[in-house]
């Protein structure tokens, strides 16, 4: 069995390293249960427990499909195991979900009842900004404060422009791959449009979008329609960028832009759950 201190150690390591995972936590036992409170599992998001221990069979399933849920939607769950009897006496049925607690029936000898709280860890969404204008700089500073990773990329000269990054990219080749939901504004200002928007489209990321006019916008599609990219790939583009504001300030259209980028990731994550429910 994993010590605690382990077991938190490991934990911390798998957030610095942005892996995605959900946290299983006893927090209270009645009557005789394997596992007592305090005790955590880390779960992955392929349904396996890699660290830790929260009992056997008796718990297992319903904490295991209550992780699956919460890495699928970013929500907490309070998970009641308990004895058949025990959950008639409440006039609850297993499967059924009360007061922001979900019931499972507990059909080991033992006939405790556990609760267990199932958090998921993912990593911070990443905000990657190809440009260096007012707005781009804009975009970074308040996404940082929203809770976003930050990446930027623009050219080694114009990254003095940002006092604060995460991650930074000289140029705009972006990685193929990456853990976290990832959200791309290009606002070169003209400085590098087509090649921000080169990179941005040819990765698999949860939103584009470019700052800029929307005629300047169909003709950089248009450009970029030449130079080979598929028009699946340009009909994702969102330009031009951000919620209607009336937006006009760089610092009002950043407002604008994380509205949107927030709004998408809810809407992404609200139709995920309703697809694994």
């Amino acid at each position: 069995m994993t010590r605690s201190s382990d077991i938190l150690d490991i934990i911390a390591a798998r957030k610095s390293a942005g892996e995605p995972f959900a946290l299983a936590t006893v927090v209270r036992t009645v009557a005789a249960t394997a596992a007592k409170a305090g005790a955590k599992a880390v779960i992955l998001p392929n349904g396996t427990i890699s660290e830790g221990w929260i009992g056997g069979g008796c718990a297992r399933a319903a904490v295991l499909k209550a992780a699956k849920d919460s890495l699928t939607d970013g929500k907490s769950r309070l998970v009641s195991v308990a004895p058949e009897d025990a959950l008639e006496d409440h006039g609850i049925k297993a499967g059924e979900e009360h007061g922001g607690v979900r019931f499972a029936r507990n059909m080991c000898p033992s006939q405790g009842t556990m609760d267990i709280f199932v958090e998921p860890v993912l990593p911070r969404p990443n905000v990657v900004i190809c440009g260096s204008s007012p707005v781009a700089v804009a975009i970074a500073d308040l996404a940082k404060r929203v809770g976003f990773v930050v990446t930027v990329c623009a050219p080694a000269a114009e990254q003095t422009a940002f006092a604060d990054a995460d991650r930074r990219i000289e140029g705009y080749a972006l990685p193929v791959d990456d853990a976290a939901a990832r959200y791309v504004v290009v606002s070169t200002q003209g400085r590098g449009d087509e090649a921000g928007l080169l990179a941005a489209l040819a990765v698999d990321v949860a939103y584009v979008a470019f700052i800029g006019s929307r005629k300047k916008a169909e003709a950089l599609k248009a450009a970029l329609a030449e130079r080979g990219v598929p028009a699946e790939r340009l009909a994702r583009l969102k330009a031009p960028a951000g919620l209607d504001l009336g937006a006009i300030t760089p610092d009002e259209i950043a407002i604008s832009v994380l509205a949107e980028i927030v709004a998408v990731r809810r809407a992404n994550m609200r139709e995920r759950a309703v697809a694994s429910a």
